[in-house]
């Protein structure tokens, strides 16, 4: 034959595609994926199997892990010794099973991550649960198949007492496919399936009662709850696990002590990578970190500096680390040797089915011996009633087999009855052993009814593998290492930033940034300030804003953009730093810039948005009302928050709960006064109605404040100059031997010029800042160059209103002029510095305003202004 007709063509595309399907589904069946009855893959099933025939129970001394291995290997695992010694030292470690199947003796290695020690050192035997797993096997409970080379049989699947796939879990990366099955707790388990056995029609929510969460064998905490729900639903789903930390005060400081970590997470590793985040400054707050676990239990201490907010650093380890992580879950098994995704119910319902073939096979066999049994005893109860008669057959028999021939004539016995009678004892003779046959063969067939009844009845199987289920559920049942958070939801980011005071600051070129409101240290009035922020050429510090941390703030542009952070979104920096580009953080035109903000904890109070206005003035006069609850679904593109007219721009926004007063200021040193009822309510669409009427096309109002009823706050005005003064809103006076409440600034209705809040001259300059302020406040003042001053309002005399006011802040050496004004709590504890005094007192009148001069003072606006209450809606 030539070599030409040796040669077979193929097609190499359905070559390569028959092969590698041989050798995906090989892997798929018989290496990388459980089996659901039994939950083992064939090298678990065969190392349980291989110890059981070999003797290496629980109730006898550990055997060499190397024999067992050898076993394994010679006869039913043709593979390399390492992937079986693996196998066993995984089926022996109490962090990787939630119940060990193997009971090891030796170095089996640690949570660590540390190996265990070669098979020549260590000791293994069943474990008494795993005995469990192969109860009645020899009873023809499951089937056999041969061994790799035929030599001889080993089990298809084990007759497990438990469901050891919903118990133990399993994981396995198999071709296009993998499985991830978590861990549960032994009499949940078993209660689950008792459950089902009683009430087959169950749904997952009621398996759910008896199953609550998987239950890991380190512990920890399921942290929250829709992903166990949806692996339970559907197979799939995402587990988060916590590390079970508590926090304990030492000295002048605390600690994070860690005594439970997530499952499969390595603890030295963990501890590492800590340590490198607090290296790199990444993770601040802790001073050290050491591991003192030993055998009692696990045990991490992390040291935290003084300063350090102990649930802030615990939260940002469970953000940054393992402290905090997800199993997920891919409840994928072989369900008739095919891989099926399965969800909860399908998974009991398997093991259910596997149980009550096992127990229908094993009543079988049962049957089968015991009626094999009584068919003896039938034959040895009519020997010894006919004892006389069948020694004489026997006797006269030449050999056995004539015996036998002879009895089976005599009394129409069968061929096992007359060989049990040959080789009967003489023991048997006796009137005690004839007593005793007979009642063995009553006992046989009580036993043989009870048999028959399980196969014939149903309920009464189920009955059998209720009352197996509860003898293992009671002889190995454990309380619960992994509790579950329900209350926790997803991921949310305000548990990492503890709740603080902080100044916001904007820049005129949109820079903006947080900044602890402690770097703002007091002085008194008439300081030179001190440097608070450092920006670009031609840029200053234009707004100020006081906040905590887990507000949500509303910006709103001067074009009439409304926009949403967390303050703990916006950029912390230093009080000298410039901060970062608002536009790099929301979606603004370039044209356009942030000139209000509303800070609120409530935006989804439906009771505090519906009771709450949102107040807005422009720089034309125009006022505007819209409810809360308009601005209470946050959108990261941000809505219209008011219709601006053409040249007209946002000047302020303020909340209101519906019964304040409100004041309008201009830069020549006028204010209105007037209820909030005045303006009526509109929707976020809308333009307003006018508010204050303007001196001239070049006067603009400057600010808006609202005053709630019954306040004890006062009207602040600066001028641009640094001069400012305090006033009443309202004030007692002696009439006629009455005190009566009289109003400093007289109520009107909206839309008119309003009267006199400060005697502008050339001096004091224009008005650039009215605030509503107490004497539990401070004063941080900000001029265009940058300096920042805070002041007591406390120190800040009250006057009247027509009045020049005081000298807040030294300009004249700089020529500079105010930028900004923000009114801030006082810190009773912060230090205050003391500079030299350069108050100038320009006006000093009495704190107590007679009726002539509050008179006299409104002939005087009377004269000079002009109401207006044309309204002019849109």
């Amino acid at each position: 034959m030539i070599e030409a007709d040796r040669i077979i063509k193929i097609d190499i595309e359905n070559e390569m595609k028959s092969a590698y399907i041989d050798y995906s589904m090989s892997v798929i069946v018989s290496r990388a994926l459980p089996d659901v009855r039994d939950g083992l893959k064939p090298v678990h099933r065969r190392v349980l199997f291989g110890m059981n025939e070999m003797g290496n129970t629980s109730d006898k001394p550990h055997k060499k892990s190397a024999n067992c291995v050898g076993e394994v290997m010679g006869k039913y695992h043709p593979h390399g010794d390492s992937s079986i010694y693996g196998t066993v030292v995984r089926l022996a470690q109490p962090w990787a099973m939630r119940y060990c199947l193997v009971d090891g003796h030796g170095n089996f290695g640690s949570v660590d991550g540390d190996g265990a020690a070669a098979m020549r050192y260590t000791e293994v035997r069943l474990a008494r649960l795993g005995e469990e797993m192969l109860s009645d096997i020899d009873s023809d409970t499951v089937d056999f198949q041969p061994n790799y080379d035929n030599s001889r049989q080993e089990p298809v699947v084990l007759p497990t007492r438990f469901p050891n796939l919903l118990v133990n879990g399993a994981s396995g990366i198999a071709v296009g496919m993998a499985t991830n099955m978590p861990t549960h707790n032994l009499a949940e388990s078993v209660n689950a399936c008792i459950a089902y056995l009683e009430q087959p029609e169950i749904d997952i929510p009621e398996l759910m009662k008896y199953i609550p969460a998987p239950d890991f064998p380190t512990g920890g905490t399921i942290y929250g709850y829709n992903g166990v729900k949806e692996a339970y639903e559907t197979g799939r789903g995402r587990i988060l696990i916590r590390a079970k930390a508590e926090i304990e005060a030492e000295d002048n400081h605390e600690n994070i002590i860690v005594t439970e970590i997530p499952y499969n997470v390595n603890k030295a590793e963990l501890i590492s990578y800590i340590a490198d985040l607090v290296t790199e400054k990444k993770l601040d707050g802790i001073a050290d970190i050491n591991d003192e676990s030993n055998y009692k239990g696990m045990r991490i201490v992390i040291k935290l500096k003084s300063d350090a907010n102990s649930n802030v650093v615990l939260n940002k380890l469970y953000k940054m680390t393992q402290m905090q992580a997800s199993f997920s879950v891919n409840n994928v098994a072989l369900v008739n040797g095919r891989p099926k995704t399965l969800n909860l119910k399908e998974l009991i319902s398997e093991f259910v089915a596997h149980r009550h073939e096992v127990v229908i096979r094993r009543t079988k066999f049962d049957l089968r011996k015991a009626q094999e049994r009584a068919h003896i005893l039938e034959g040895l109860i009519i020997a010894s009633q006919n004892i006389d008669e069948v020694i004489k057959i026997i006797r006269a028999a030449a050999d056995t087999n004539e015996a036998r021939e002879r009895l089976k004539e005599r009394f129409a016995l069968t061929d096992p009855q007359t060989a049990a009678i040959v080789e009967m004892r003489l023991r048997q003779l006796t009137g005690l052993e004839q007593d005793k046959l007979q009642a063995d063969y009553e006992a046989l067939e009580k036993e043989i009814a009870r048999l028959e009844l399980i196969l014939s009845d149903d309920s009464v199987c189920r009955a059998v593998i209720r009352d197996e289920l509860i003898e293992i559920r009671d002889k190995y049942s454990e309380p619960r290492r992994t509790d579950i958070d329900y209350t926790a939801g997803d991921f949310n980011a305000e548990d990492f930033y503890a709740d603080d005071d902080m100044i916001i600051t904007i820049s005129h070129r949109g820079y903006i940034k947080r900044t602890q409101l402690s770097e703002f240290r007091a002085q008194n009035r008439g300081g030179v300030g001190a440097k608070g922020s450092d920006t670009r050429d031609e840029d200053f510090i234009e707004h100020i804003y006081p906040a905590s941390m887990h507000n949500y703030m509303l910006f709103f542009t001067q074009k009439g953009r409304c926009y949403w952070l967390k303050v703990y979104e916006i950029p912390e920096g230093a009080k000298n730093s410039k901060g970062r580009a608002i536009q790099n953080m929301l979606n603004i035109e370039p044209d356009d810039a942030i000139k209000a903000f509303i800070c609120t904890k409530n935006l989804g109070d439906e009771e505090f948005v519906n009771t709450h206005n949102l107040v807005f003035a422009t720089k034309k006069g125009v006022i505007k009302k819209t409810s809360l609850k308009a601005y209470s679904r946050p959108r990261a593109k941000g809505v219209n928050a008011i219709i601006i007219r053409e040249g007209d721009e946002l000047l302020s926004v303020e909340m209101t709960d519906g019964n304040s007063e409100i004041l309008m200021a201009n830069r020549n040193g006028r204010a209105i006064r007037f209820h909030e009822s005045k303006v009526r309510e509109m929707g976020r669409m809308s333009t307003g109605v006018r508010g204050m009427a303007l001196d001239g096309d070049n006067d603009e109002v400057v600010g808006l404040i609202c005053m709630p009823a019954d306040t004890i706050n006062n009207v602040m005005v600066l001028s641009e100059r640094g001069y400012g003064k305090r006033t009443a809103l309202d004030v007692d006076v002696e009439v006629d031997g009455n005190t009566e409440r009289v109003p400093v600034y007289r109520i009107t209705n909206r839309g008119g010029k309003g009267v006199r809040t400060m005697n502008i001259t050339e001096r004091t300059g224009k008005l650039v800042a009215i605030v509503s302020v107490n004497d539990g406040n401070d004063l941080v003042i900000i001029n265009k160059s940058g300096i920042t001053l805070r002041i007591h309002v406390s120190d800040i005399k009250v006057q009247g209103r027509a009045t020049q006011g005081v000298r807040i802040i030294n300009l004249d050496k700089r020529g500079d002029s105010i930028a900004s004004v923000c009114c801030v709590d006082s810190d009773p504890e912060e230090e205050v510095t003391e500079v030299e005094a350069q108050d100038e007192l320009l006006e000093d009148l009495i704190d107590d305003t007679t009726v002539e001069e509050i008179d006299e003072i409104e002939e005087i606006d009377d004269e000079e202004t002009s109401a207006s209450d044309d309204e002019s809606e849109e």
